[in-house]
């Protein structure tokens, strides 16, 4: 039986989402690891003003392709950009392209989705269910294809704690859905939208749930694979530890804990928090597509891809090792010093965000207001507090996944493939990969220099003195207070101050004495 990185040699492969976090992983790994794949086709769509080859050439000067780079110069010329549009009938390819793809694709892995969690139903609904029917229509017509591996999400059955390598009935059929959203203007399906998704967080884990069910119904047709990574965060190994390029999911938050923007969130610290490093998914996702490829499995194989029920980790801790990793690696410009802590406790949460962001905000931007420039701090905050509630679903609980394809297919694996595709979490060192996580959030996300840590050790000492300057300032101004209006306060404060006096006189004494 061929190896992994034998099967994928001279294999021609359809790649949707290669722009984004995961896509991208996943092309620089084949590249790196199989070098003998043929072609790498990518779906692109012209953005931001920004056409189709220009999105991949910047795609390719990223730094995650630096070691690819060194190996091949030439790397380039395996991706072959597909014009496409996710929203668009057909997914908008030419008759030549889809000619061309028909022809000669052997494997397509589907990565592309929407990843917002308040994205509107209907713009989620064509994103991740009505463009996946359109790829797998597709899929349907390639005459060489053995495998079709979709990207789903953990999450896509929330409403469940156990939850097994299996696809669930979905909430609703599919094409009903469709059918029926069809000629509702966007108000009522807004307003509709909370009944729909039920007990589900949002519109994301809904759709993703759907679009899993619209797989499956290719199975007696296709050979389907299912991905279900948790929350997919910076690179563990590969390329490079560390790596990561956007503010989502727990990079956002660990960024502003970084800042000291963010001073409380809500979440059990005791609840574990189910990371997955972005090279763990895309290890397990070409060994998947190379077992559903040569081993052709009767019916769609599911694949939980998380840590949780095997290596756990939970927000508490979390919490310590960011706090601690940003404290030695401090980012440059910190509003404060990183003090973030977590709460389960609504009210006390509540109490804090009023006293440690939006008091703080409101002081900061009436400060740039008298001295002529835009208030920023405020939107800053109110932005950051959008983004938490978005994630307080998934930190203040727990699931159990069921993970025994997992296990099945790393058994399958030659020692070889075992340490090319590395996917066993039970070797990840949670303190370890958290501190490279927040050195990649300032290195690759922030474009900071590892050379200013210095710096901003200096800043971050200086706001301390700026901090405790302000406490004893407030400290003695609230003492004065009730000193000039009551005996009693008044006494305590005299109280006070002798005793510090006296305890300095000893502390002198015993000092004198002992020389």
């Amino acid at each position: 039986m061929a190896s992994v990185v034998e099967y994928y040699a001279g294999k021609n492969v359809l790649i949707t989402g290669a722009t984004g976090f995961m896509g991208k992983v996943l092309v620089e790994k084949l590249l790196r690891s199989c070098p003998e794949v043929k072609a790498l086709y990518i779906l692109v769509r012209p953005k931001a003003g920004q056409s189709m080859q220009q999105r991949v050439s910047d795609m390719m000067k990223c730094k995650l392709f630096d070691r690819v780079r060194e190996e091949n110069p030439d790397f380039h010329q395996k991706i072959i950009p597909i014009s496409s549009e996710l929203t668009q009938p057909g997914l908008a390819i030419s008759p030549e392209d889809v000619e061309k793809l028909t022809t000669c694709i052997n494997i397509v892995f589907h990565c592309a989705a929407t990843i917002r969690f308040d994205e509107p139903l209907k713009h989620a609904l064509q994103l991740n269910v009505i463009a996946t029917q359109q790829l797998l229509s597709l899929a349907q017509q390639m005459h060489h294809l053995e495998a079709f591996i979709h990207i789903s999400t953990a999450y896509a059955n929330c409403n469940r704690k156990h939850i097994d390598e299996v696809i669930y009935p979905p909430p609703v059929e599919p094409k009903k859905l469709i059918d029926s959203l069809e000629w509702m203007d966007d108000g009522i399906v807004r307003d509709i939208t909370p009944r729909l998704i039920g007990d589900r967080p949002n519109t994301y884990t809904y759709t993703k749930a759907l679009a899993e069910y619209v797989v499956q119904q290719e199975q007696d047709k296709l050979n389907i694979g299912i991905i279900r990574p948790s929350i997919v965060g910076a690179s563990w190994q590969e390329p490079f530890p560390g790596w990561i390029d956007n503010f989502n999911g727990p990079s956002g938050v660990f960024i502003a804990a970084g800042k000291g923007i963010l001073r409380t969130m809500r979440a059990n610290n005791d609840a574990v928090a189910d990371l997955i490093p972005v090279d763990v998914v895309i290890s397990l996702t070409l060994a998947a597509g190379w077992y559903t490829a040569v081993h052709r499995p009767k019916t769609a194989l599911v694949y939980n891809c998380t840590t949780g029920g095997i290596n756990p980790f939970h927000w508490g801790e979390i919490e310590h090792h960011v706090m601690s990793s940003f404290k030695r690696n401090p980012l440059e410009q910190a509003f404060r010093r990183p003090n973030a802590n977590i709460t389960s406790n609504y009210l006390i949460n509540q109490y804090w965000i009023l006293v440690s962001h939006k008091f703080p905000a409101f002081i900061y931007d009436l400060f740039l207001r008298l001295s002529g420039q835009k208030p920023q701090m405020m939107r800053i905050f109110n932005r950051l507090h959008k983004a938490i509630s978005l994630l307080e679903y998934f930190s203040s609980q727990d699931w159990e996944w069921n993970s025994e394809n997992m296990n099945m297919l790393m058994g399958q694996l030659t020692p070889e493939d075992r340490k090319t595709f590395n996917f066993d979490v039970r070797q990840l060192n949670w303190p370890e990969y958290i501190e490279n996580y927040c050195i990649g959030t300032k290195k690759y996300v922030l474009n900071e220099d590892m050379s200013d840590i210095p710096a901003a050790r200096q800043h971050l000492r200086k706001l301390r003195n700026i901090r405790y300057t302000f406490n004893t300032l407030l400290i003695v101004f609230i003492w004065r207070v009730f000193i000039a209006r009551s005996q009693m306060a008044r006494n305590i404060w005299y109280f006070v101050v002798s005793l510090c006096f006296k305890f300095l006189s000893y502390f002198r004494a015993s000092s004198t004495l002992t020389i």
